[in-house]
């Protein structure tokens, strides 16, 4: 090596020194610095700045939400713009922060994306108490009643999921951020709803998931939105609960009932896809059958007996009881069990008769008291014979025949 290239190198070198040193000295609280992440630990990041103290960015420093080890914000490798938050010349070390820098920059983005209106994805770091928390360069917080169109009881599985939020306040002096999830699925559904319902038909039978269950029904997602299946219209047998026949995530057929695109209304039935009770009930009952069936209705002229889910026969107050009634009520109750005769079963005009009666034995008749016979006729004009009342039933030929006779 020439004497020329070692002045040449040592110049180098004393001029790196310099510079150094003159950045080292030149570095105080509040500045801005580039450096490469070195080194993770649980609670805090080693970064290399070039300078002779090394960089340290404490687990509190790394995100504007809570960490719970340092390996969430970094990487090791990455490249990252800091903020000089202290210099320890004890310990020569740089106290730096990412999150005030983040936080710097994002201020002016997110108003910007605020007053646009504009949907940002966000990561959910945290869950809190009523709530859910992301770091979008500051806190964003996002409120229970914000995240979901529906109810939702437990948060514990959302974190780290990713969600589309819009930004529903912002204040840079309270350090606040409210988002909203909720806002971007109402707006993408009811675009959505437009569409589809413009496509559904009365008569249509279709695919579905039910979404949620309410005392009055079953609201069932038919590909994005959702249609109601009133609690009468979930099955052919009495419902007293929704919940006693499906259940949330459930797939399930409907039939369009309805469509009201200006109410945005779509009424289903569960019922109406399924074949009904009267079909099914075809191939069942026969004239002469002897059936079970429970009462559940009574009026004036009769009782109307169930006897299959949905198949209710009429027994004629006539075929109640072999004894004579003025009305159903002396003999029966609603909910009672009993036992009928199929009289006659159209099934195509869903009727069916029925009768008590003929399943019981009938009761055997009463004697009648036998007529005493009429007294003889010498014993009527006999004065020395009493006479009763019942004696005296004879006849007005009997009574005055002979003086009769004289005008003929």
């Amino acid at each position: 090596m020439s004497e020329e290239t070692k002045v040449q190198e040592s110049a180098a070198a004393e001029s790196i020194t310099e510079e150094t040193m003159d950045n080292l000295v030149s570095i105080k609280k509040g500045d801005t610095v580039k450096g490469t992440i070195v080194k993770i630990e649980d609670n805090q990041a080693y970064v290399s700045l070039g300078y002779k103290y090394d960089g340290v960015i404490p687990l509190r420093e790394l995100s504007a939400v809570h960490l719970d080890n340092a390996a969430e914000a970094v990487q090791v490798g990455q490249e990252v713009e800091l903020k000089v938050v202290s210099i320890d010349d004890d310990k020569e070390k740089l106290v730096l922060s990412k999150r005030i820098i983040d936080a710097e920059r994002s201020w002016s983005e997110l108003q910007e994306k605020f007053e646009k209106g504009e949907i940002l994805e966000v990561t959910i770091a945290d869950v809190v108490k009523g709530g859910l928390v992301a770091d979008i360069g500051v806190r964003g917080f996002i409120p229970a009643s914000m995240v979901e169109r529906h109810f939702v009881e437990d948060f514990s599985d959302y974190k780290g999921r990713t969600l589309r939020v819009k930004i529903k306040e912002i204040d840079s002096e309270n350090n606040k951020v409210i988002l909203s999830a909720k806002e971007v699925l109402e707006e993408e559904y009811e675009a959505n709803k437009q569409q589809i319902m413009s496509s559904l038909e009365v008569g249509q039978e279709i695919e579905g998931t039910v979404q949620r269950l309410t005392p009055f029904g079953a609201f069932v997602d038919i590909g994005g939105i959702d249609g109601l299946v009133h609690v009468s219209e979930l099955s052919w047998e009495h419902v007293a609960h929704p919940k006693d026949v499906v259940t949330e995530g459930q797939a399930v057929r409907v039939k369009v009932l309805k469509v009201d695109p200006a109410a945005g209304k779509i009424s289903l039935s569960m019922k109406a896809a399924q074949p009904g009770p009267w079909e099914t009930a075809a191939d069942k009952f026969k004239v002469g059958d002897i059936v079970t069936g429970t009462v559940k209705r009574l009026v004036n002229f009769g009782a109307f007996v169930e006897v299959a889910p949905g198949v209710e026969g009429l027994v004629h107050i006539s075929q109640i009881a072999h004894r004579h009634i003025a009305t159903p009520f002396e003999v029966l109750k609603e909910g009672q069990e009993v036992q009928a005769k199929v009289l006659d079963f159209i099934p195509s005009e869903q009727r069916i008769s029925l009768s008590i009666k003929e399943t019981e034995e009938a009761p055997e008749p009463s004697a009648r008291p036998e007529r005493p016979s009429r007294a003889p006729k010498e014993e009527i004009n006999n004065p020395n014979v009493s006479m009763n009342k019942e004696s005296m039933s004879f006849t007005l030929g009997e009574r005055f025949g002979d003086k009769l006779s004289k005008f003929k």
